[in-house]
């Protein structure tokens, strides 16, 4: 299951949200937005950040939007969510 922790005005979670959608993800998202439960909740899961988005793959903290997208680039994502590695049977792998 992917989390996302959002606010309503942050473009940085609709880069998330737009990223998880094209690659056909579901997710669900929760709105931190003068929720201060909510808040609390993701500050606990995210080891202190309270930066909006805060993104879970199951129990994994990803992070936020570049730490999702560096993971994409580098053909990380799909390994963390039980894909088949894109780059298997002669596929290459972009350098860092």
């Amino acid at each position: 299951m992917i989390e996302i922790y959002t606010t309503r005005y942050c473009p940085y979670c609709h880069a998330a949200k737009r990223l998880l959608s094209r690659k056909g993800l579901e997710f669900m998202e929760v709105d931190v937005s003068g929720d201060a439960k909510r808040r609390s909740d993701m500050v606990a899961r995210a080891n202190g950040r309270t930066t909006v988005p805060q993104i879970f793959i199951g129990s994994t903290h990803v992070g936020g939007y570049d730490d999702l997208s560096a993971l994409d680039r580098a053909g990380e994502l799909d390994l963390l969510l039980g894909r088949e590695d894109p780059f298997a049977g002669g596929g290459k792998r972009p350098s860092a």
